[in-house]
């Protein structure tokens, strides 16, 4: 499994400013090794994020995503103690899901 995301989100006034930093290798499946053999792809596909456990948003994503890949977006109406859960799947069929408190 994957090392744990780093999520940090603040609220201010009626939105919270959610910021995500994802650790995952990000093979774009066009790269050789020292040998000169094709490192296979390993990529994240998709990524969800949910507020209180109502989706907020849904992204699909390529192999053209940076190594450990930053997120940030807002939520509307999140406030101070709200859950906001984030989730990701890779090509190979990993997952990854963390969740951090509004402060």
């Amino acid at each position: 499994m994957a090392d744990p995301m780093r999520i940090r989100a603040q609220a201010s006034g009626d939105k919270a400013t959610i910021r995500v930093l994802m650790s995952h290798e990000m093979e774009s499946g066009q790269r050789k090794d020292a040998a000169g053999k094709t490192v296979p792809a390993w990529f994240i596909q998709e990524v969800t994020a949910t507020h209180n456990g109502k989706p907020v948003l849904a992204a699909e994503w390529g192999p053209a995503v940076s190594k450990n890949p930053f997120l940030q977006f807002a939520v509307k109406g999140a406030k101070a103690g709200d859950k906001i859960a984030v989730t990701w799947k890779d090509n190979k069929g990993d997952s990854r899901t963390d969740e951090a408190t509004v402060s």
